[in-house]
């Protein structure tokens, strides 16, 4: 018994004296000199840590907040979760169309190579057998799942307005994003405003947007949500009889409606008001009883059913999707807390920092601001990732639905060029995490027939993201 206590003691000792002097050559590279940097090696099976340097450090993820947020999504609610969005009558007034909505990313999205006008011509092809063109109908879309406040308080103004940072609602269309065209042959002028796709009545634009002659898309589109007011700044190529940009759309509840209007509209149905519940939501705010909902369900004409969960955690992980992580996020809360008058994101912030406390893993170093890793303010620490991963490694019955939605170094998603050509290309499965002056990586690496779990979290360092992508690389070669 001495002997292996000796021999387990010699291994830990031989591990530590090997790793120190990668982690020394690391941190102490030019690049990193006034940088935070935190890292996490953990053998997987036997729980023994390899590399540990400043492991208990809060440091901000950037997208790698979203292995949080999917792991617990998962967790929750079952790798075949679905959302369920449904097409009834008002059982009050058999002349109005319902749109419920259940937080569903997917209606529309472009992710999954399907046609994104599905749930309006499946929508219309029911409704055929139940409406009248003798009758005049009205539309209702009860877009409240979450409340209206879509987006995080810690985002900031450079990111709302676009694609990335759009708004999560109760009803979500087209991954709530436009693609706003210009024209820009004319270098010598500002670039020329074409259209929107999809068409969004009332959008307006102060255009500021400058030419470049670097090819590179440096545009950007300023607005609030539910504003129609969207400012154009940046510059974006030259020469180009068309070139798009991608922003989020204002009220994606308002033009789901409208869009199934002139659906039914084309097919010979008078549709007159479309109306969302946002005006009779804030109404309710203010109400000390909250008012009764100013609809009731009754027949009901089709459910659209979304893809489920374990591929819409996999579109967040492998291509860092932040809309569907932010409904992701919301939907745990709303799970928990089925008052809509609770802030869905809160509540989902709250309940995933118990969650991981309920399996072991301390959670102060976890400090949540949204679901998808936007917010410059979440922090989180190397080893909390490792224990999060090692717990959905050996612990979680969704295990293989959680890992393989990572993806692989050098082969997919966000990792296709991480560690390409080397021995590791398709031997690590992470999250990458990059925002200004944050580079961060965590998820499993294999080595012959040992596994381990990994988290290293570069912040505020000098340089480019791509020079410290460069040296975390060197670093994981090195171990």
């Amino acid at each position: 018994m001495l002997k292996t206590l000796n021999t387990t003691i010699l291994i830990l000792v031989s591990c530590i004296a090997f790793s120190q002097p990668a982690v020394q050559q690391f941190t102490n590279n030019p690049i990193l000199k006034h940088a935070s940097v935190g890292i996490s090696v953990v053998d997987i099976s036997s729980g023994r840590s390899i590399v540990s340097h400043n492991a208990e450090k809060s440091l901000t993820p950037a997208s790698v907040l979203k292995l949080v947020t999917t792991a617990t999504a998962i967790e929750t609610l079952g790798d075949n979760y679905r959302y369920r969005t449904e097409v009834a009558f008002d059982a009050n007034d058999p002349s109005r169309i319902l749109v419920i909505g259940a937080g569903d990313p997917t209606l529309g999205s472009e992710v999954f190579s399907e046609n994104p006008n599905g749930f309006f011509v499946n929508s219309l092809q029911l409704l055929n057998k139940s409406l009248s063109k003798d009758r005049s109908y009205s539309l209702y879309i009860v877009d409240n799942l979450f409340g209206y406040e879509g987006v995080s308080p810690e985002w900031t103004w450079i990111d709302l307005g676009n694609y990335y940072a759009s708004g999560s609602y109760g009803i979500s269309i087209f991954d709530n994003s436009y693609r706003l065209f210009f024209n820009t042959v004319d270098k010598k002028s500002c670039p020329v405003i074409v259209r929107t796709e999809p068409q969004i009545k009332g959008l307006t634009f102060r255009n500021e947007l400058k030419l470049n002659n670097t090819g590179r898309d440096n545009g950007y589109i300023y607005g609030a949500p539910f504003s129609y007011d969207r400012a154009l700044r940046g510059d974006i190529p030259g020469g180009r009889t068309s070139f798009s940009i991608k922003g989020d759309i204002p009220d994606p509840g308002l033009l789901l409606g409208e869009t199934l209007a002139d659906h039914l509209r084309k097919a010979g149905y008078k549709v007159g008001e479309v109306k969302t519940a946002r005006e009779d939501y804030l109404a309710g705010m203010c109400s000390p009883l909250k008012a009764q909902p100013a609809y009731k369900v009754g027949q009901s004409v089709f459910t659209q059913l979304s893809r489920p969960l374990y591929e819409i955690v996999r579109e967040v992980n492998v291509e860092s999707n932040n809309h569907y992580a932010e409904h992701l996020i919301r939907t745990v809360g709303r799970n928990v807390k089925s008052d809509i008058y609770e802030n869905a994101l809160d509540a989902g912030i709250e309940y995933t920092g118990e969650f991981w406390k309920t399996k072991g893993i301390e959670n102060i170093s976890l400090q949540m601001h949204d679901g998808s890793g936007l917010a410059p303010q979440n922090a989180v620490s190397p080893k909390f990732l490792t224990d999060l991963l090692i717990y959905m490694h050996n612990d979680s019955k969704y295990s293989e639905a959680f890992i393989s939605s990572l993806p692989k170094s050098g082969q997919d998603g966000t990792l296709r060029g991480f560690m390409r050509n080397t021995k590791y290309t398709g031997k690590i499965v992470a999250k990458s995490g990059s925002i200004g002056g944050v580079q961060c990586y965590a998820g499993y690496l294999s080595d012959g027939n040992k596994k381990y779990a990994f988290a290293i979290m570069v912040n505020k360092f000098n340089g480019t993201n791509a020079q410290v992508r460069a040296i975390i690389e060197q670093f994981l070669l090195s171990l």
